[in-house]
Formats: C-alpha cells, structure tokens, sequence
C-alpha cells in the first residue's frame, strides 16, 4: 500500500494538484484503498459535497461524497469553508441528538423571534421523513413546505434556515436523528404546530393511527394560530 501512496506523490509531483484531475485522483484512492492516509494529508483533495438547492428558498439538501471499501466507509460529514461557500454564513453553537422508534413523529417545532434557530439534520441510524415548513410571511413560499427522506443509506443532510417549523417521523424500527443548531435552547420562546394541520396538508407517509407524539406536540397550535417570522 505504501508503494502506492508514494505512486501518488510521484504523480502529484509531477502533475501539480491543481493539474492532477479529481476523477483520475478519486481512482487512484479507490484502487489503493488508502483514502484514510491521502483525503487528510495537507489537504490534498477536495472532497466537495453536492448541495441541492429546494423549491424554497435557502432550504437545502446535501449529499456527501462517501468513499467506500472493505472496511467500511468515510466521508465529510461538514466543511464550515465549502458548508458556507454555498450556503452563508451560519454560526453553528450546538449539536443535539435523539433516538427514537418506528412511527414516532416529533414537529413541527421552532423557536419565536430572536431565540429561532437554522438547523442542519442528518439520521446516522435507521431513516425519517424529514419536513421544513416555511413561516416568513414575506417569503412567496409562505405556508409551503420541503419533505426529504433521510437515512443511514443516503447519509444525505437537510439544511432549515431560520424563520421554519421542522419535524420528522421516523420509518424505520429506530432511528438516531442528529443535527446542529445555531441557536441554543429557549423553552420560553418555544412554539409547536400540529403535525397534521389541514392547512398545510403534509401527506405523512403512514397512517394517522400509527404515528406516535407527545403530548405537547398534540397540544400544538393550528397554522392559522401560529406565531410567524417577517
């Protein structure tokens, strides 16, 4: 293996980094099965993630590139330099984490005025349907939503900026939900819409009977009631 990486800085070398293609170099990685050595060494390749802009504004989806062999997998999971290149800038102060279990639906949730958070989610175990609900009323997406499904397989990660009501429902037999925020905690500014506001129409993908909530998020307001952003 290392003949090989040492092939690799021969060709680099000779080449320069900048000349050396980012396919022929992504095969190079593969064939030796030394990503862990190479994608950390000063930077040598730039393992750019696919981000996907929704049909409302300032949602994303994003797709990492996930190098695989035979002893599992690697990827990036977040570049605060690329992460901003396409997205802003976002000040990221926390990271959370839940486990729950098949038909459990937590949402919509958000946080009033100053205390509203953008959030950055992900699912390391197990899959959800993921939901972004827009309540800027200036927005021409106002009272429109973005659902994705996120899973352990497609390890995509679901960008909600500030100013949206979020919740998933988990369909597999446990999930694991992570995600960063940039805002902390606000328990007095806290707000929760129904899950399934006739308004906004959200077509969950299993049955009503079957979906599990808390009993705060039964509590929650009806969109028409519900505290919205400018």
């Amino acid at each position: 293996m290392f003949a090989k990486i040492r092939h690799f800085y021969e060709l680099r070398k000779h080449f320069g980094t900048k000349k050396l293609k980012k396919q022929k170099l992504t095969d190079f990685i593969l064939k030796c099965n030394c990503y862990d050595v190479t994608l950390h060494h000063n930077n040598l390749y730039d393992i750019d993630m696919n981000y996907i802009k929704t049909e409302i504004d300032g949602v994303y989806v994003i797709e990492p590139r996930v190098f695989e062999d035979a002893r599992g997998y690697f990827f990036e999971a977040w570049k605060k330099e690329e992460f901003e290149q396409n997205v802003g800038h976002v000040d990221f102060v926390q990271d959370n984490e839940s486990k729950s279990s098949y038909g459990v639906l937590r949402g919509l949730h958000y946080q009033k005025g100053e205390f509203s958070q953008a959030k950055l989610v992900r699912v390391i175990k197990g899959k959800v349907i993921d939901v972004a609900v827009d309540l800027r009323k200036s927005s021409p997406t106002f009272g429109k939503h973005v659902m994705v499904e996120l899973s352990d397989e497609n390890k995509r990660q679901f960008f909600i900026p500030r100013g949206f009501a979020h919740g998933f429902l988990v369909l597999s037999e446990e999930a694991i939900f992570t995600y960063k925020v940039d805002n902390v905690y606000a328990p007095q500014s806290e707000a929760s819409i129904r899950w399934n506001d006739e308004d906004l129409a959200i077509e969950w993908p299993i049955d009503a009977k079957d979906v599990l909530t808390s009993e705060k998020d039964l509590k929650g307001k009806s969109f028409a009631e519900a505290d919205f952003f400018e």
